[in-house]
């Protein structure tokens, strides 16, 4: 999948159990600093392949996020080689490091808690939104949402989300 050999993200569109489906896995990250973060890069345009997926690295271990859709996201775990060539027809895309500003406050400090945000929607048909999966580090905040289709990456502030808007949905966090 996007080029990816042996990338086979599981989609989901419900914060409860894309949260609930991780909390094991993220809970034993809690206190690793974030080491380094990639992005599938097109070489041709010199800019950031924001459907591919945003790799954050824990030492030994690497969260994949990847959205999709108006509200999916997968998350995987040390899936993606990124020693292995990219083959996606029409693109010449390889793995690049630091080449956006959000994760860049976020390098070297430990992670403190990891929280799926869901916007509450007036439908019934569909009551909540998977938006984002947010890191929260000391001192920096990180998050990977959802920018329609594909992948948006912000280091805004932790702020007070809207209460009738926006929920955090607590995947894993530290005890301190």
């Amino acid at each position: 999948m996007l080029g990816i050999d042996g990338y086979e993200p599981q989609w989901c569109h419900d914060a409860a159990t894309l949260a609930a489906a991780h909390r094991a896995r993220f809970s034993r990250i809690i206190g690793r600093p974030l080491v380094d973060t990639w992005l599938m890069w097109d070489l041709d345009l010199d800019t950031w392949y924001a459907n591919g997926p945003v790799i954050l690295g824990f030492g030994d271990v690497n969260v994949e996020v990847t959205h999709r859709k108006f509200d999916e996201c997968a998350i995987t775990w040390n899936q993606v080689d990124m020693s292995m060539p990219l083959d996606l027809p029409g693109l010449r895309l390889d793995w690049h490091s630091d080449r956006h500003p959000a994760p860049l406050p976020a390098r070297g400090r430990p992670l403190r808690a990891v929280n799926v945000i869901e916007r509450i929607m007036p439908s019934h048909w569909r009551p909540h939104v998977l938006h984002a999966v947010e890191f929260l580090f000391d001192g920096a905040r990180l998050a990977v949402q959802n920018a329609l289709d594909e992948n948006g990456l912000s280091a805004e502030p932790d702020v007070e989300l809207p209460i009738v808007a926006w929920r955090r949905r607590p995947v894993a966090a530290g005890t301190d």
